[in-house]
């Protein structure tokens, strides 16, 4: 089926309408109707080439939420007229060691992303800035009731991608947890550990979204550029999750971590974060990184945000208003994610 779509047709030029094919529903696939798609900052490094060369024109979007339109002859866990989502990948081998643990993102095959990637039989995936996508029956998450769907749709990148990393490193009660930067990942970081009981701190650049810091359930806000800062902060906190995609002074945050406690980049810099060997050994810490989740803990996740009432704080905005939000995101002129009304494309 033929489809309309946004797609960036070559690198660093605007988005523009299109028409894309989809495949026919396979025994195990699903076919969902769009109805919210959110805008994330990989889409923008993306089309722009900062991650090197892809296969244009490229449709992004992986915050996907819809309605299930047509099942497979295969597929029992979903039904026509359900509400789903669909995050930031679309496939995996399925056989490896991480995938058989749920860890499909870490497939040692490399997992098929929603959009801009190779899938299994060859074709390249298109994203969710288009009004059907035809997805694995196995990579499509439930969207429970109670989570507003345009709400919904950041979370399937901008909450796995937080929730995963307070997960494993055990945000909870007792537990002090940094977020550095409170944008479209980090807003989520702050609201997602103060629902898991830790007591929440955010690191920011300035204190001008301090008020938005501490209504999302941070218990401080404190500003980077005051070098008193981390004089302050010296030593305090078992985790920090740094959300931004900027470099950071890796030694002065590691600085800021108690005996035995990591510092967790999901934040992608282009550039190399050098770090000194006597910052991790002089207090058994850690540098780490994680990259958004397995399918499993995706639907935890979801399912954890609709029994705290949690969602994203969203822009709604038309499709002829993508490229506008590409600059205001890149101006950080957006609280704090913007979300694409599939039902504009039509």
């Amino acid at each position: 089926m033929r489809v309309t779509a946004y797609a960036a047709p070559a690198a660093g030029e605007p988005l523009a309408p299109t028409t894309i094919e989809r495949r026919e529903v396979g025994p195990n696939d699903v076919l969902i109707a769009i109805e919210y798609a959110g805008i994330c900052h990989s889409d923008i490094h993306t089309v722009n080439g900062d991650w090197g060369p892809q296969p244009f024109p490229v449709v992004p979007g992986h915050e996907i939420v819809g309605t299930v339109a047509e099942v497979g002859a295969d597929v029992t866990k979903h039904q026509v007229g359900q509400r789903v989502g669909v995050g930031c990948m679309v496939n995996s081998c399925g056989e490896c060691a991480s995938c058989l643990a749920g860890d499909e993102q870490y497939c040692l095959q490399g997992n098929v992303g929603t959009y801009a990637s190779t899938d299994r039989d060859g074709t390249t995936t298109q994203g969710g800035y288009s009004t059907h996508v035809v997805v694995d029956a196995d990579f499509v998450l439930t969207v429970p009731e109670g989570i507003d769907p345009a709400a919904a749709a950041p979370l399937l990148c901008a909450g796995i991608t937080t929730y995963s990393p307070l997960r494993h490193w055990g945000a909870g009660p007792g537990k002090q947890v940094a977020v550095v930067g409170l944008g479209g990942l980090g807003h989520m970081g702050v609201k997602l550990a103060h629902a898991m009981g830790a007591e929440v701190t955010v690191l920011s650049q300035s204190l001008k979204k301090q008020e938005d810091g501490l209504r999302l359930g941070a218990d401080h806000y404190f500003a980077t550029s005051d070098p008193e800062t981390f004089e302050q902060l010296e030593g305090r906190f078992d985790l920090i999750v740094n959300t931004v995609s900027a470099p950071i002074d890796v030694d002065a945050y590691l600085s800021l971590l108690t005996i035995g406690g990591t510092l967790v980049n999901v934040g992608a810099p282009p550039e190399p974060l050098p770090v000194n060997a006597f910052s991790l050994i002089g207090g058994r810490r850690s540098f780490a990184g994680s990259m958004i989740g397995g399918i499993a803990e995706t639907q935890e996740m979801l399912d954890f945000c609709a029994e705290h009432g949690l969602g994203a704080e969203v822009e709604v905005i038309s499709s002829d208003r993508i490229n506008d939000a590409y600059e205001r995101v890149l101006a950080s002129d957006v609280r704090y994610r913007f979300v694409i009304d599939a039902s504009t494309l039509a």
